[in-house]
């Protein structure tokens, strides 16, 4: 599996955070991976295999593109042979108003979109191995659909905040440094994005934790307890456990042994 993260233009920091590439190359078994929840929404191109999902049991093709919306758990993913996909990611207060789409929670959002019609340009590209024009037409793309949106100036700073604080700060913090008042605040924020201020920090935290473990399995638990605002030791192992599903412990141990030794069919899509 390859894995490469590319920043976005200055013009789009307000509205997303990076692009990224990824190619999996898998035999002609059907193969799972997942997804670890973090603090943002994603906007996924897929090429070569179908990505599909797990519905009552029945696996079900996801069209290209498809929305990640915020998880609050890991989801599997399935696909057979050769994957590659092109990823937007996005903050999860901007991805609606970007795409003009109402908020949702659901973990997987299919849409009708003018964006679907980049598939068939971005697929002659990436056939050819033109990661870089693929990039370009994409980068593109949301250029053009930036100039026609306002970015609430409100949740930005909002935004701006929690991300400084990695998701370690109180609702009104996040509402002082927005210059609004809690409940302002909270109505504009679950109108953008579908969750309240304090799920998208808790998110934001889990992800701190989850990439400190993955790149630093020794380090202190406790202490990074202390750091990112966790009342304890205990209440960082509930609150990673209730988002991956298995204890900080457990996921350091992995870590440790070799990020490949954690499983050939797991992707962390980790920052750097």
């Amino acid at each position: 599996m390859q894995h490469q993260e590319f920043e976005a233009p200055a013009e789009l920091r307000d509205i997303i955070k990076c692009f990224w590439y990824n190619i999996r190359n898998a035999d002609e078994l059907q193969s799972s991976f997942v997804v670890q929840p973090d603090g943002y929404a994603e906007i996924i191109f897929h090429f070569g295999s179908a990505i599909n999902i797990l519905h009552n049991g029945v696996l079900q093709p996801l069209p290209s593109p498809f929305m990640m919306g915020l998880l609050n758990k890991p989801v599997v993913f399935y696909s057979q042979g050769c994957l590659e996909i092109i990823g937007i990611r996005c903050f999860p207060w901007t991805v609606f108003d970007l795409l003009g789409l109402q908020s949702g929670k659901a973990e997987v959002h299919t849409f009708e979109h003018p964006i679907a019609r980049l598939q068939s340009v971005l697929n002659k590209y990436i056939s050819n191995g033109k990661i870089d024009e693929v990039l370009a037409e994409v980068k593109q793309y949301f250029l053009n659909a930036r100039s026609g949106i306002a970015v609430n100036s409100m949740l930005f700073k909002a935004g701006t905040a929690m991300r400084e604080a990695n998701g370690a700060i109180q609702v009104s913090e996040v509402a002082a440094a927005a210059h609004a008042t809690v409940r302002t605040l909270e109505r504009n924020f679950k109108q953008s994005s579908g969750y309240t201020v304090k799920d998208v920090s808790g998110l934001m935290r889990f992800e701190q934790v989850r990439n400190r473990l993955w790149h630093y399995p020794d380090t202190s638990l406790a202490g990074l307890a202390h750091e990112l605002g966790y009342t304890d030791q205990s209440h960082l192992s509930r609150e990673f456990k209730r988002y991956s599903g298995t204890t900080p412990a457990a996921f350091a141990r992995k870590a440790k042994k070799g990020k490949q030794a954690l499983n050939n069919d797991f992707v962390a899509f980790v920052q750097a």
